[in-house]
């Protein structure tokens, strides 16, 4: 245990200085899903005055939708720099060495959830700035928890599916393909009491709307309930399952 969480904290602290040399490539993650809520908190206004919409502006609905937006996007190119370094032979120099096959892909995982939750802090900055209006810091915080199981789960799902595929076109496809029907399929832009039925169902084995209605209620401050419960222990389910499969898949392609 204490190798792999060592050779975790080198791997990780690895990547963290390859980010921290291309700035931009962070901050460009960022811009659609601020685009998003900037355009859509003014185009969708009127919609807070429908009735059943919750109380409040489109814009502080729609917040939480945005922070998930950021981890999609910031998490759907893990897969694709994994895929790069087993192409260009950096992997295969990792595995003739003592380090831990397992930290190979928790390393990834967890630099990919940092670097969301720096993105993700920067979008609430934003956010702040035009008037969305929050219950207070331990709302934010407990937010991010959210935000990392999440990153978590997605990023291993990339990292799996990066070496299922073997390819990077396809790889990326599939991530564009699934981005935007797991946002349409949750409450981040409307109201469940909005939605058709059949999305309903949908919404329900869909870990995007989980964290969503979460996050929500840790920006309304609202109080812990057992719904908000479920949905952490869900999301905790659901990264641990990814993580799990991405590893698995890993030590099976290294043997």
């Amino acid at each position: 245990m204490i190798y792999l969480l060592s050779d975790t904290w080198f791997l990780f602290n690895k990547y963290v200085r390859i980010t921290l040399r291309m700035p931009m490539w962070a901050l460009f993650t960022i811009i659609q899903p601020l685009i998003w809520l900037l355009i859509f908190g003014q185009l969708f206004k009127n919609m807070a005055s429908i009735p059943g919409f919750p109380s409040g502006r489109y814009m502080d609905f729609f917040l939480p939708g945005a922070v998930i937006m950021t981890v999609l996007f910031g998490t759907s190119w893990s897969g694709v720099s994994l895929l790069r370094e087993i192409n260009f032979g950096t992997v295969d120099k990792m595995l003739v060495t003592p380090v831990s096959r397992v930290s190979i892909v928790m390393s990834r995982v967890i630099h990919s959830a940092f670097t969301v939750i720096i993105q993700c802090i920067i979008i609430l900055i934003v956010a702040l700035i035009f008037g969305v209006r929050l219950s207070g810091f331990g709302g934010a915080l407990l937010s991010l928890f959210i935000v990392f199981l999440l990153a978590v789960g997605f990023s291993g799902i990339s990292n799996g599916l990066a070496i299922w595929i073997k390819r990077e076109e396809p790889l990326v496809v599939m991530g564009n393909m699934m981005t935007l029907p797991l946002m349409f399929f949750s409450s981040a832009m409307v109201p469940k009491n909005f939605m058709p039925e059949w999305i309903k169902i949908i919404t329900m084995i869909n870990p995007i709307d989980y964290a969503v209605e979460a996050i929500r209620t840790f920006y309304t401050g609202a109080v812990m309930s057992g719904a908000v419960l479920m949905e952490v222990v869900f999301l905790i389910l659901f990264a641990i399952a990814a993580i799990s499969w991405a590893t698995e898949m890993f030590i099976n392609q290294a043997e």
